[in-house]
């Protein structure tokens, strides 16, 4: 059974008069477990695809089921609960706050969620071990390499123990080899059962998912 159902996704933005159709009726089905790799063209719609998923934007039609409930039909409160408990977020740019600690950015997700302060600081710590970073903890992120600081982004996304991984060219601000680091971090997570959906234009990294899907221009290009 497939953790993620997408059936005929339409996605139009309007800019400057024009229309863009970002997502033209795709449809794809996503086990649980599943490395999948993103990858088309500037503009080919992977991102847009990527936060309709993520209950980051709504589709103009069609369904996202996951685990059979229809994201794309939750309201505010209903999408919030989603991504806290469900999603993890991984972007190209690490998004940390410059003002806090490592373990401090962890922990950020775990405040809205209403954890209290010590398992905040408990999980956050079991989070920066899993992706080797416990010696880094303290430091803020101006302390930190690169790769460091999408280490910690990957420990925040993973820190409310979510099943589903979404990862928006997670190496794309990386040089060669830190980047290749983070797709051996990737692959092991993925191991653990967690499904994960990368959008990435590298395709010696694609090449180490489970699946490749391609798009171009809104749709699947089979």
């Amino acid at each position: 059974m497939s953790l993620i159902h997408l059936e005929a996704l339409h996605k139009e933005y309007h800019l400057g008069g024009q229309t863009v159709r970002a997502l033209d009726g795709v449809s794809l089905d996503i086990g649980g477990g599943e490395f999948v790799a993103i990858m088309g063209a500037s503009g080919s719609g992977k991102s847009t695809l990527l936060n309709v998923v993520g209950g980051l934007d709504r589709p103009n039609a069609g369904r996202v089921l996951v685990d059979g409930v229809d994201i794309a039909a939750l309201d505010e409160r209903g999408l919030c609960a989603y991504r806290q408990r469900r999603l993890g977020f991984v972007f190209q740019k690490f998004h940390l706050l410059a003002a806090q600690t490592a373990v401090e950015n962890v922990e950020f997700p775990l405040v809205f969620a209403g954890v209290p302060e010590a398992e905040r600081r408990r999980r956050a710590l079991r989070a920066l071990e899993a992706v080797g970073l416990t010696d880094r903890a303290h430091h803020r992120p101006a302390e930190l390499s690169g790769g460091q600081q999408q280490r910690a982004a990957i420990a925040r996304a993973l820190v409310n123990d979510p099943d589903l991984l979404l990862a928006d060219e997670p190496t794309g601000n990386l040089d060669s080899h830190t980047g290749l680091e983070i797709l051996n971090l990737l692959m092991d997570i993925s191991r653990r059962g967690r499904t994960i959906l990368m959008v990435t234009h590298e395709e010696r990294l694609a090449a180490h998912a489970h699946r490749i899907v391609r798009l171009r221009d809104g749709r699947l290009d089979d």
